[in-house]
């Protein structure tokens, strides 16, 4: 048994760049999902499929990020391992195709998360793919989305979930929201569930929502989980979005904001199933 689901974003879409995020968010979710078919790993998964959320520019992540107060890109990512509990996470990086592997890379090391001129140098020093900063800079992104995430459960049981971020447009230099922090953006437990979000990042990260969200799991269904967590960031006036997988390939995912692209396929169902939001789920 494998599953597997990605989110673009949690943000209002515009009716003319719905097809790019539908598009984008397939793609990725068909590259993890031909590594989970031949048994590969969801680490593999998750960062296959968020590469490819970096290379689109519909997506507020790698390649067309958003520029802070400075008009320069920073960018964070973090993935989690269910079995070990590993982490591994980058902040406030520059001059790197894929934050997203550096990010995997990590997962190695003693430290948890790097930030800024070091986590560029680890990049380096791992042989990742560097870039003029000025090369991930585009004119005009089709979309204007936040945070993406995927969660992936392989054939031998491993829960992983990763998120990839370019932050806010105009914010304060050196900002860091929850995407690269677990426990807030992301959490992977095999005995419990994975959960990866997207949203108001700063009042994600006072909830450590995605923690909020791994306690519900322990106790029920996903899309419960999900909308009890969901609830409580309403109460400081936050929106967001999460996706959740259990153990048991359950998928689940809610959304406050207006629109929410998710992906997801698995064993059961390989084909991809993609939706704006959750209304257009249920026609």
């Amino acid at each position: 048994m494998w599953a597997l689901i990605l989110h673009g974003g949690a943000k209002e879409i515009e009716p003319d760049k719905a097809d790019f995020s539908r598009a984008g968010c397939k793609a990725a979710l068909v590259a993890g999902r031909d590594i989970l078919m031949q048994g590969g790993s969801a680490i593999d998964a998750v960062e296959a499929a968020l590469r490819v959320l970096e290379d689109d520019p519909t997506f507020n992540c790698g390649f067309g990020s958003a520029l802070h107060e400075a008009g320069q890109v920073e960018m964070c990512s973090g993935i989690m391992n269910g079995a070990t509990f590993d982490v591994g996470a980058v902040s406030v990086i520059e001059g790197v195709r894929h934050p997203i592997s550096v990010a995997k890379a990590m997962l190695s090391e003693e430290v948890i998360l790097l930030s800024g001129p070091g986590a560029r140098k680890f990049a380096a020093d791992n042989g990742q793919e560097l870039c003029d900063p000025a090369d991930l800079i585009v004119g005009e992104r089709p979309g204007a989305h936040d945070t993406v995430g995927c969660v992936a459960l392989d054939s031998h049981g491993l829960l992983v979930a990763g998120t990839s971020t370019g932050g806010l447009d105009g914010t304060k230099v050196g900002r860091v929201g929850d995407a690269p922090m677990p426990g807030c953006g992301y959490y992977a437990d095999n005995a419990v569930g994975a959960v990866a979000l997207s949203g108001d990042g700063e009042h994600i990260a006072r909830m450590m929502l995605a923690a909020r969200i791994m306690r519900g799991l322990e106790h029920g269904d996903p899309d419960s989980a999900i909308q009890t967590a969901l609830a409580q960031l309403t109460m400081i006036g936050g929106e967001a979005g999460a996706i959740a997988l259990t153990p048991d390939g359950r998928f689940g995912w809610m959304h406050t904001s207006r629109d929410f692209v998710v992906a997801m396929a698995s064993s059961a169902a390989p084909e991809p199933h993609v939706y704006l939001n959750q209304t257009e789920s249920t026609r």
